[in-house]
């Protein structure tokens, strides 16, 4: 079956940027390229891309930038992001600004197009989760918190608050069961499948964004809690 999903391609090296066209091309995708990061943003508001295959070291704008920009300005977009470096900070930061998946050089065509099927699959399986089409999932209310499943939007005080596909996620298993303690295997299952390719802080890192969005205070969090020892939970005045 013939998948129509437009994906683009960011890398500065033309060898590996037309490799990963080809396969993803072979597959059945729409590809666009950029060997550079303003191209690559100019590319992504023509096209509307549903996946971002990123390079984090590129000639002018780094693709770290890019991601912010481009899940700042489409919030429904994913990014897998690229490097040469394999430290776990290199991917924690990557992930800090919205990636969604994190691959370090070499690496294997096949295993990148895997890669791009899981996210994808993922994808495709909240858009067809209950609340994605006509019947519609309850808004959450929480004090101040309210989450609109249906329309990925949230508010605290009145304010709106932008949070990227995977902050949404993670705010919303925690919030459709309030005081549930989730271990941090629990959450990484249900936000970023069973696919994912672990990075053991992945959680804490979104948590940690999250409550900065949220304006729940890192030192004393009144809002998403730390279970020491088993993970997070959600807690709520009604």
């Amino acid at each position: 079956m013939i998948r129509k999903e437009t994906i683009l391609v960011v890398e500065d090296e033309i060898a590996i940027l037309d490799l990963i066209a080809a396969y993803l091309r072979a597959d059945g995708y729409i590809v666009h390229t950029a060997q550079d990061g303003n191209t690559a943003l100019k590319q992504a508001r023509a096209t509307r891309p549903t996946l971002v295959i990123l390079d984090v070291m590129l000639p002018g704008v780094d693709g770290l930038e890019v991601c912010k920009q481009l899940q700042a300005e489409q919030q429904d977009i994913y990014v897998l992001m690229l490097t040469a470096r394999a430290e776990e900070v290199d991917k924690i930061v990557g992930l800090s600004v919205g990636a969604d998946d994190y691959m370090t050089k070499p690496f294997s065509p096949r295993e990148l197009v895997a890669r791009v099927k899981a996210i994808l699959r993922r994808r495709r399986q909240l858009s067809s989760a209950p609340g994605s089409g006509i019947i519609e999932q309850p808004e959450l209310r929480y004090g101040d918190l309210i989450i609109n499943p249906n329309t990925r939007e949230v508010w605290r005080g009145g304010q709106a608050i932008d949070l990227t596909q995977r902050e949404f996620e993670l705010l919303h298993a925690l919030a459709a069961q309030p005081g549930r303690v989730f271990s941090r295997d629990q959450l990484l299952e249900r936000v970023w499948g069973t696919e994912f390719g672990r990075i053991d802080r992945v959680v804490d890192v979104h948590i940690g964004l999250l409550r900065k969005k949220l304006g729940d205070d890192p030192a004393n969090p009144t809002l998403l809690q730390t279970i020491r020892g088993v993970g997070y939970k959600l807690v709520v005045k009604r």
